[in-house]
């Protein structure tokens, strides 16, 4: 059976890195490329015409993303704890991540129909395609202590978020070659046709959810379907995972290194994911660009991004094994500083490609390496590692949170973005100071007692 291979084995490492492979056209196509530029031109449009709710008239059109995005994020927050504990209970992890898989996937096809006419329902295809995305995640994270030795993880991990890359520039380039004739064509790709009148924009979003839930099949072929845990002692499963959240955060009183690398995580991944979010928002609107140029300048910028992040996932993965993981995060720490700092002042298209290529390098390396890291850290032995991955992703969600609340606060009073990029300064330097703070060496049963 495919299910049965060990941990390790080559083929369950390759399945499971390749989920990066099949979700990771979400994260660049909706979140980072094609979306952000769609939604500048409808939502441009509609403020034009007035085609507005009331309650949205005096808000900046990118706000309204910005804390429709925030609120899903609280949502996962909220469920991961009660699915992650359900999944560890039951046994059925795998299912749980397929749920979610299909969730977005289905969502990121209704985001084909987004219009302002009927915004709320087109708002919640939205929320309801990232909640997907990271609801998917939160136990596909959960799967590599499971798949991987502890020796494999920094590897196994980076592997994923190159595959990733690779897998979501191929689609990317697909859909630009669908919109070779314009970027928002108002003429369905098939105008002749009855059955299917869409146009290249609405296509792309189609494809990105039939491509995330056809490439996961191979992965959900070889990973395990879960380790069913004894329920006798359980009242309720549905709370049992804010209880498991509990015992996590007792049990990480006495592992000091843990404790200190979640609390800078928490710090900086809030600055790492909210730039993420908002970096194509920021080039709509901040860089001056060439009449007719923008679109084509922001793509080239991501697709830079991509090209970058995938060196920049295995040259962190090499550095750790150098100099260990803590020191490298510190270092990619300050380079995010050195970034907000010049995104400050970027203006020209020749410099939002420079920060783009800088963004690049330290983006795939910052989230493979602390995912790794973090892996490392959970006690040797561990059977719910869902639990203690529903508390990290938990963190990094509820980061995010208050991450996206400042930026659009900050842009909303300031009316400009650059504040609130530079703003974000402050968090990766604490992120540096927690880092520091990071013990080395533990004395408890830890997997991996140098990262």
């Amino acid at each position: 059976m495919k299910n049965t291979l060990p941990r390790g084995h080559k083929k369950l490492l390759h399945a499971w890195a390749f989920y990066d492979w099949a979700n990771s056209v979400y994260s660049l196509v909706i979140t980072s490329a094609i979306f952000p530029i769609f939604y500048s031109v409808v939502s441009k449009e509609a403020f034009a015409n007035d085609n507005v709710p009331e309650i949205l008239r005096n808000v900046n059109p990118e706000n309204i993303i910005f804390v429709t995005t925030a609120i899903a994020f609280l949502l996962v927050s909220i469920l991961s704890p009660i699915l992650s504990g359900i999944a560890d209970y039951s046994g059925q992890k795998k299912r749980f991540m397929q749920f979610f898989c299909y969730l977005g996937g289905l969502s990121c096809i209704g985001l084909a129909f987004f219009k302002f006419d009927y915004l709320w329902l087109s708002l919640a295809m939205y929320l309801l395609a990232l909640l997907g995305f990271w609801g998917s995640l939160v136990f596909y994270n959960s799967y590599l202590p499971d798949v991987a030795l502890p020796e494999q993880q920094d590897k196994v991990s980076a592997k994923g978020f190159s595959l990733g890359y690779i897998g979501s520039v191929l689609l990317l380039l697909i859909c630009l070659a669908l919109n070779e004739g314009g970027f928002y064509p108002k003429n369905g790709l098939f105008p002749d046709s009855n059955i299917l009148v869409v146009n290249a924009v609405q296509l792309s979003f189609i494809l990105v959810g039939i491509w995330w839930m056809g490439f996961a099949q191979y992965t959900y072929a070889y990973l395990p379907l879960g380790t069913k845990k004894d329920t006798s002692q359980v009242k309720n499963i549905f709370t049992n995972g804010f209880k498991e959240l509990q015992k996590i955060w007792i049990q990480l009183g006495d592992n000091i290194q843990m404790k200190r690398y979640l609390g800078a995580f928490f710090i900086y991944s809030m600055a790492v994911q909210t730039v993420m979010l908002v970096a194509t928002y920021f080039g709509t609107e901040e860089v001056t660009w060439e009449e007719g140029g923008a679109t084509m300048g922001l793509i080239i910028s991501i697709l830079l991004i991509q090209i970058v992040a995938i060196g920049g996932a295995f040259i962190a993965s090499k550095l750790s094994n150098v100099y260990g993981n803590l020191k490298v995060l510190i270092g990619i720490n300050v380079i995010w500083v050195a970034i907000c700092v010049y995104g400050y002042f970027v203006i020209t298209p020749m410099q939002f490609y420079v920060t783009a290529a800088a963004v690049g390098l330290v983006m795939g390396s910052i989230q493979s390496l602390s995912r790794s890291t973090y892996s490392k850290m959970i006690p040797q032995g561990t059977l719910d590692t869902a639990s203690y991955f529903s508390f990290y992703d938990v963190a990094e969600k509820i980061g995010i949170v208050i991450g996206m609340t400042i930026f659009t606060v900050v842009t909303q009073w300031s009316g400009s973005m650059r504040g609130s990029i530079l703003f974000l300064v402050v968090f990766f330097i604490i992120g540096v100071v927690l880092l520091l703070r990071v013990p080395k060496v533990v004395t408890h049963n830890v997997v991996n007692k140098e990262s």
